[in-house]
């Protein structure tokens, strides 16, 4: 099945444009922080932690991880030559619950930059050079903490290549 993603972007003034998605939400871009204006580079780099979070919590419950805290953390590196590209991004999932495995945690994440997360797969596919980490802290009788890094992903490598 093929979908449609569509936007239409209206120039508001200055720095300012209004996005409205084909599902009717609304992006506002532009330089102001103070009114919650987004950057569009800061955005890619929220889409992929929004992907990819999307992809892991859905796989863990699947697997029966009991989590009570989720968070990931992506930090890039955007050059300063144009076009201003992300050349980096470090993707780093902390996962915390009473059941929480080490081997689960590792494996949703190895899907996520693998196989499922399209904005991954479009980064990697370019310039970007994306690593995948985790942080674990199992908070059940036998509680441990641990870390690592999963997957490296592109840069210039097509998506169904990239495992």
């Amino acid at each position: 099945m093929t979908r449609v993603r569509s936007a239409t972007l209206v120039h508001e003034g200055g720095d300012r444009f209004v996005a409205t998605t084909g599902s009717t939400r609304t992006i506002v871009y532009g330089d102001d922080f103070a009114i919650g204006e987004l950057s569009p580079v800061e955005t890619v780099t929220v889409s992929l932690a929004a992907c990819s979070a999307m992809d892991v919590v859905g796989i863990l419950v699947k697997k029966r991880q009991q989590v009570s805290h989720y968070a990931i953390r992506v930090e890039a590196i955007q050059r300063d030559e144009y076009p201003q590209i992300l050349t980096r991004a470090d993707v780093v999932h902390e996962v915390e619950g009473p059941v929480v495995e080490e081997a689960a945690v590792r494996r949703a994440i190895e899907l996520s930059a693998t196989k499922y997360c399209p904005v991954n797969a479009m980064l990697s596919a370019g310039a970007t050079e994306v690593h995948h980490g985790y942080i674990v802290r199992n908070t059940g009788p036998e509680p441990f903490e641990a870390e690592g890094e999963v997957v490296v992903t592109g840069p210039y490598r097509r998506p169904d290549i990239v495992a």
